[in-house]
């Protein structure tokens, strides 16, 4: 096995020649060896000193485990050099695509770029050294921050209370059905209530949250101009319902115009109207939904305020609430319990904080649903998306949804003669193009399109979603790109439109490029080989069946 080494005269990934080489061919080529590979006997990344005496004395007073949860011998970890550990994951690292490193139009995920800012913010030692056990009298900043950031966006979104707890955006959606569950029970109407609608141009984890909970997800159809269908709407409303969950902007891009007439129909129906807020970033300044009527929405920090994403690391869905469903929110939440807010709001704003304020954490909520995180949610996400609307201030928001929505219309009107535009009116975040007639003419699919993307070192768009656009491309270029991405993304997509008329199978041998190309990933995910088999174990079997008893080490191969 060997690193691909020279990278050809077409790559744009910048990623230099240790991850680049010929990817068309039937050859595998082994871009990064598994860490076991690189492995020797007694290599150590970290050095422990010798315990000292009273720790020696201290152990030996410890009862001893008893046999039966006793590893019979040592786990066989990777052996290698606190070096060698780093530059293999390093380059693990720069095989991925990021913000950073190109654009990333994947929509309805507002792939917008993280302002350094605040990571500086979130490093700062009193905040990033703090732990969420400290006593009250040590985590006033701490409090504080969190209570100013609630602030915001109620400010934001117009609702009058707000948890900050849920860990994700579906999270907080999990966090408000089970609010409206228990608001619906404290009014006699729990067992009744079993079914939530949800738009089919809404996100997907707004039916399965729904099905968590206990709940019928009922679908609603769109009208033909790809708003919700009111009539059908109105004629699925009953004393059953207990909630409506709707993504405004939905995922169609498009902003729901009887939005009004929505709340009021749910509302009179005494059912719970939610609103998913993944896609505010194309509403602030715009639009408050708890001032529309709506009785709950989850805000995506990641995506709106410029947290990181994904990673499995931690994230931030913040619920917003009305009063009816105020009581319920989880415990604790942060409280200012001594000092004037609009004095003390009117402080933070002008940069420091004020004498004699104190803040606690308020857990005498006796109709709350409970914790839904454990302590007070992820503290750090907290402090960049604070750090993000402080320095953007209520002007620089405004700007942020103008400009998101300004560069998804641009791109709908330069690329609509390329691509199918099914719903073809006013965009908001992102816009969704189709990819049918280049299937249906050329045999190019979207995914064959997507493919192609890569080789111009772009993300590829979010592809088959929404699933009531066929072949769909759904693009979301936020406002941090410039006009020349946007410009060089618009001349992408015409070449490989143009090359899906000329030549179908260049398209379809696409990526030819990156470190890998085209992958098996229907068989990747039915049959993930995810064990690493030492020398002398039994022969590991085939993909995807029992394999033997060997320590588990997870597969680290890159994907395209």
């Amino acid at each position: 096995m060997s690193v691909a080494e020279a990278p050809g005269r077409s790559d744009h990934s910048g990623r230099g020649s240790a991850f680049s080489g010929a990817t068309a061919g039937d050859e595998l080529t082994i871009v990064e060896p598994l860490i076991f590979e690189r492995s020797r006997p007694e290599r150590r990344a970290v050095r422990f000193p010798a315990a000292s005496e009273a720790a020696r004395r201290a152990a030996t007073a410890q009862p001893e485990l008893p046999a039966s949860v006793r590893r019979a011998a040592a786990p066989r970890l990777p052996e290698v050099s606190e070096l060698e550990l780093l530059r293999h994951y390093n380059r693990l690292a720069h095989l991925n695509h990021a913000i950073d490193l190109g654009f990333y139009p994947l929509g309805s995920c507002t792939m917008k770029y993280n302002p350094k800012v605040n990571e500086w913010s979130a490093r700062l030692p009193g905040l990033a050294e703090s732990h969420p056990l400290d006593p009250e009298p040590l985590s006033q900043g701490s409090l504080e921050l969190m209570w100013l950031l609630a602030e915001l966006l109620k400010e934001v979104s117009g609702f009058p209370a707000v948890s900050l707890q849920p860990a994700a955006g579906a999270h907080g959606e999990l966090t408000g059905l089970l609010m409206a569950r228990a608001f619906h029970r404290s009014n006699g109407e729990g067992e009744q209530r079993t079914k939530v609608l949800v738009p089919d141009s809404a996100h997907g984890t707004n039916p399965a949250t729904a099905t968590m909970v206990g709940y019928q997800a009922v679908t609603i159809r769109s009208n033909e101009r790809g708003g919700i269908d009111l009539a059908e709407l109105r004629e699925a409303l009953g004393p059953d319902v207990a909630a409506l969950m709707i993504t405004n902007p939905s995922t169609l891009g498009i902003f729901e115009d009887q939005i009004d007439q929505v709340v009021a129909a749910v509302r009179e129906a005494g059912a719970i109207a939610y609103m998913d807020g993944a896609n505010l970033n194309a509403i602030l300044g715009r639009f408050r939904p708890g001032h529309a009527g709506f009785d709950v929405m989850h805000f995506n920090l990641h995506k709106t305020f410029s947290t990181p994403h994904g990673g499995g690391g931690p994230g931030a869905g913040p619920v917003g609430v009305s009063e009816r469903l105020a009581p319920f929110l989880p415990t604790p939440i942060p409280t200012l319990v001594a000092g004037d807010p609009a004095v003390v709001r009117a402080n933070a704003w002008a940069g420091h904080s004020t004498e004699g304020a104190r803040f606690a954490l308020d857990a005498d909520r006796p109709h709350s649903i409970g914790k839904v995180r454990s302590c007070y949610g992820n503290f750090g996400m907290f402090v960049r998306a604070y750090t993000y609307i402080r320095s953007n201030g209520s002007e620089g928001l405004r700007t942020i949804s103008n400009d998101a929505v300004l560069a998804a219309n641009y791109l709908r009107v330069r690329l609509r003669d390329a691509y199918d535009l099914p719903y073809d009116r006013i965009s908001k975040h992102e816009v969704v193009f189709s990819g049918r007639r280049q299937k249906r003419e050329h045999g190019v699919t979207t995914l064959d399109i997507a493919k192609a993307i890569l080789d111009h070192g772009i993300h590829p768009p979010t592809i088959y979603f929404p699933l009531i656009v066929e072949e769909a491309l759904m693009v979301e270029p936020t406002e941090t790109e410039s006009l020349e991405t946007l410009d060089t993304f618009v001349e992408v997509m015409e070449g490989i439109a143009a090359l899906a008329a000329s030549d179908p199978a260049a398209v379809k041998r696409a990526p030819t490029t990156t470190p890998v190309g085209r992958l098996d990933e229907a068989a990747a995910a039915r049959r993930p080989d995810l064990r690493y088999a030492f020398d002398g174990d039994p022969a590991a079997g085939a993909a995807g069946t029992d394999m033997p008893a060997s320590p588990a080490a997870p597969s680290e191969a890159p994907t395209a």
